[in-house]
Protein backbone atom coordinates (compact mmCIF):
# COMPACT_ATOMS: atom_id res chain seq x y z
CA UNK A 1 0.00 0.00 0.00
CA UNK A 2 1.07 3.49 -0.81
CA UNK A 3 1.01 6.03 1.67
CA UNK A 4 1.63 9.62 1.99
CA UNK A 5 3.27 10.56 5.50
CA UNK A 6 2.36 13.16 7.51
CA UNK A 7 4.96 13.65 10.31
CA UNK A 8 8.17 11.90 10.42
CA UNK A 9 8.66 8.06 10.88
CA UNK A 10 11.62 6.61 12.15
CA UNK A 11 13.21 4.18 9.66
CA UNK A 12 10.56 4.69 7.29
CA UNK A 13 10.53 8.57 5.94
CA UNK A 14 9.81 12.31 6.49
CA UNK A 15 6.84 14.54 6.38
CA UNK A 16 5.33 14.83 3.05
CA UNK A 17 7.32 11.50 1.24
CA UNK A 18 5.42 8.93 -0.32
CA UNK A 19 6.52 5.32 0.75
CA UNK A 20 5.31 1.78 -0.12
CA UNK A 21 4.56 -0.10 2.86
CA UNK A 22 2.90 -3.59 3.93
CA UNK A 23 -1.02 -2.91 4.33
CA UNK A 24 -1.20 -4.55 7.48
CA UNK A 25 1.36 -2.10 8.86
CA UNK A 26 -0.05 0.93 6.90
CA UNK A 27 -3.70 0.11 8.63
CA UNK A 28 -2.57 -1.12 12.29
CA UNK A 29 -0.01 1.67 12.82
CA UNK A 30 0.38 4.59 10.38
CA UNK A 31 -3.05 5.14 9.77
CA UNK A 32 -4.87 4.53 13.05
CA UNK A 33 -2.40 6.83 14.40
CA UNK A 34 -2.98 9.23 11.94
CA UNK A 35 0.71 9.63 10.91
CA UNK A 36 -0.31 8.94 6.93
CA UNK A 37 -2.72 8.98 4.92
CA UNK A 38 -3.12 6.36 1.79
CA UNK A 39 -1.69 7.81 -1.36
CA UNK A 40 -5.15 8.49 -3.55
CA UNK A 41 -5.25 10.86 -6.71
CA UNK A 42 -6.99 13.00 -4.14
CA UNK A 43 -4.28 12.86 -1.56
CA UNK A 44 -1.74 13.44 -3.82
CA UNK A 45 -2.78 16.79 -5.49
CA UNK A 46 -3.64 17.90 -2.19
CA UNK A 47 0.40 16.91 -1.54
CA UNK A 48 1.46 18.90 -4.75
CA UNK A 49 -0.66 22.13 -3.42
CA UNK A 50 1.19 21.86 -0.02
CA UNK A 51 4.95 21.18 -1.35
CA UNK A 52 4.06 24.70 -3.77
CA UNK A 53 2.76 26.77 -1.37
CA UNK A 54 5.60 26.03 1.03
CA UNK A 55 8.31 26.33 -1.90
CA UNK A 56 6.61 29.82 -2.89
CA UNK A 57 6.76 30.91 1.04
CA UNK A 58 10.42 29.73 1.87
CA UNK A 59 11.04 31.53 -1.44
CA UNK A 60 9.20 35.17 0.25
CA UNK A 61 10.75 34.55 3.33
CA UNK A 62 14.62 34.78 1.55
CA UNK A 63 12.96 37.34 -0.71
CA UNK A 64 12.23 39.91 2.80
CA UNK A 65 15.62 38.59 4.30
CA UNK A 66 17.78 39.65 1.48
CA UNK A 67 15.89 42.81 1.40
CA UNK A 68 16.44 43.43 4.95
CA UNK A 69 20.13 42.57 4.71
CA UNK A 70 20.39 45.49 2.23
CA UNK A 71 18.89 47.79 4.65
CA UNK A 72 21.23 46.69 7.19
CA UNK A 73 24.37 47.20 5.32
CA UNK A 74 23.41 51.14 5.01
CA UNK A 75 21.83 51.82 8.59
CA UNK A 76 24.68 51.57 11.82
CA UNK A 77 23.51 51.76 15.95
CA UNK A 78 24.99 53.71 17.96
CA UNK A 79 25.42 51.93 21.79
CA UNK A 80 26.46 54.13 24.75
CA UNK A 81 28.40 52.51 27.56
CA UNK A 82 29.93 53.86 30.71
CA UNK A 83 34.21 54.44 30.48
CA UNK A 84 36.28 53.20 33.49
CA UNK A 85 38.54 56.28 35.11
CA UNK A 86 41.80 54.90 32.46
CA UNK A 87 39.23 55.69 29.56
CA UNK A 88 38.59 51.66 28.79
CA UNK A 89 35.05 50.54 28.60
CA UNK A 90 33.70 49.82 31.74
CA UNK A 91 31.14 46.66 30.75
CA UNK A 92 30.58 45.46 27.15
CA UNK A 93 27.66 45.40 24.67
CA UNK A 94 26.10 42.32 24.13
CA UNK A 95 23.57 41.29 21.28
CA UNK A 96 20.46 42.29 23.35
CA UNK A 97 21.69 45.70 23.69
CA UNK A 98 22.37 46.01 19.88
CA UNK A 99 18.82 44.76 19.65
CA UNK A 100 16.93 47.10 21.75
CA UNK A 101 19.26 50.13 20.40
CA UNK A 102 18.33 49.05 16.66
CA UNK A 103 14.50 49.17 17.57
CA UNK A 104 15.20 52.35 19.09
CA UNK A 105 16.50 54.08 16.53
CA UNK A 106 15.32 52.70 13.44
CA UNK A 107 11.93 51.34 14.84
CA UNK A 108 12.88 47.90 13.53
CA UNK A 109 12.34 44.32 15.70
CA UNK A 110 15.39 42.19 14.82
CA UNK A 111 15.61 38.97 17.28
CA UNK A 112 18.68 39.24 19.70
CA UNK A 113 19.18 35.45 18.95
CA UNK A 114 19.87 36.15 15.30
CA UNK A 115 22.65 38.90 16.29
CA UNK A 116 25.60 36.44 16.21
CA UNK A 117 28.78 37.88 18.50
CA UNK A 118 31.60 35.82 19.65
CA UNK A 119 31.60 37.27 22.57
CA UNK A 120 30.39 40.72 24.31
CA UNK A 121 31.97 43.77 22.33
CA UNK A 122 34.52 45.56 24.89
CA UNK A 123 35.98 48.27 23.04
CA UNK A 124 34.41 51.37 21.09
CA UNK A 125 35.25 52.24 18.26
CA UNK A 126 33.04 51.14 15.04
CA UNK A 127 32.50 46.63 15.30
CA UNK A 128 30.66 45.21 12.38
CA UNK A 129 28.46 42.41 13.28
CA UNK A 130 26.76 39.72 11.80
CA UNK A 131 23.36 39.21 11.44
CA UNK A 132 21.83 36.02 10.14
CA UNK A 133 18.44 36.23 8.88
CA UNK A 134 17.88 33.18 7.33
CA UNK A 135 19.70 30.15 6.52
CA UNK A 136 21.21 31.32 3.46
CA UNK A 137 21.37 35.17 3.95
CA UNK A 138 23.50 36.91 6.64
CA UNK A 139 23.60 41.20 6.90
CA UNK A 140 26.28 42.90 8.38
CA UNK A 141 25.15 45.65 10.84
CA UNK A 142 27.51 48.62 12.08
CA UNK A 143 27.73 49.06 15.96
CA UNK A 144 29.35 52.35 16.84
CA UNK A 145 30.50 52.16 20.30
CA UNK A 146 31.07 55.27 22.70
CA UNK A 147 31.38 56.58 25.87
CA UNK A 148 28.54 57.75 27.72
Amino acid sequence: MKVILLEDVKALGKKGQVVEISDGYAKNFILKKKMGVEATNANMNDLKLQKARAEKLAKEQLEAAEKLAAALEDKSVTVAIRAGSNGKAFGSVSSKEIAAAYKEQWGLDIDKKKIQLAEPIKTFGVHEVAVKLHPQVTGKLKVKVQEA
